[in-house]
């Protein structure tokens, strides 16, 4: 959550004219491509919904369909970030719009993404499976995050998340500014 955080003030203070290097939205992508998606959805993908749809549960329709659609959604915005950071130069106003537009979206869209995953689908398949079931699964989880990510690679992706938020600092609107509007929960 925290770089979800980062990202959003990253794109707030761009909004306020703060110039964006190319660097930064290139460590963004890379991140959640490779923690957010390869990581935790590819554990998710090729574990736990093959599992629960193996107990009944459907692919097409429900939470593990809902899962796999948003996978495909935040997939689609991460590339967006990955080929604004794959190019040169200084951001045109569309590319700074796209940044946005794209941002905007994933970073909502992942923190409820993740609070179903929380809240509906991980308690479904505690309910759902047995606790021998269960313990497997985290021994696949393992193995996948050894084998599939690499021994050192969940290690550099906390780094690298902990250099995005010590670089760009979560946004934190001026309380005065914000006077009248309590939507945010900030003040």
């Amino acid at each position: 959550m925290y770089v979800l955080s980062s990202l959003e003030g990253f794109v707030a203070r761009m909004q306020q004219g703060e110039e964006v290097e190319r660097a930064t939205i290139r460590r963004y992508a890379e991140f959640f491509a490779n923690f957010a998606d390869r990581c935790h959805h590819g554990k998710e993908e090729d574990i736990l919904f093959k599992t629960m749809t193996e107990h009944g549960f459907s692919n097409r329709v429900g939470p593990v369909a809902v899962m796999i659609h948003e996978h495909t959604q935040g997939r689609a915005h991460v590339r967006v970030l990955a080929e604004l950071g794959s190019r040169d130069g200084e951001l045109s106003d569309e590319e700074c719009d796209a940044l946005a537009e794209h941002a905007g979206a994933y970073v909502p869209m992942l923190r409820n993404h993740i609070a179903k995953e929380d809240n509906i689908l991980y308690p479904m398949a505690e309910r759902a499976l047995t606790p021998p079931e269960l313990a497997a699964m985290t021994e696949q989880f393992e193995r996948f995050e050894r084998d599939e990510m690499g021994r050192d690679e969940h290690h550099r992706l906390h780094e690298l998340a902990n250099l995005l938020v010590a670089e760009q600092p979560p946004f934190v609107p001026d309380q005065e500014a914000c006077e009248t509007c309590h939507a945010c929960g900030m003040f």
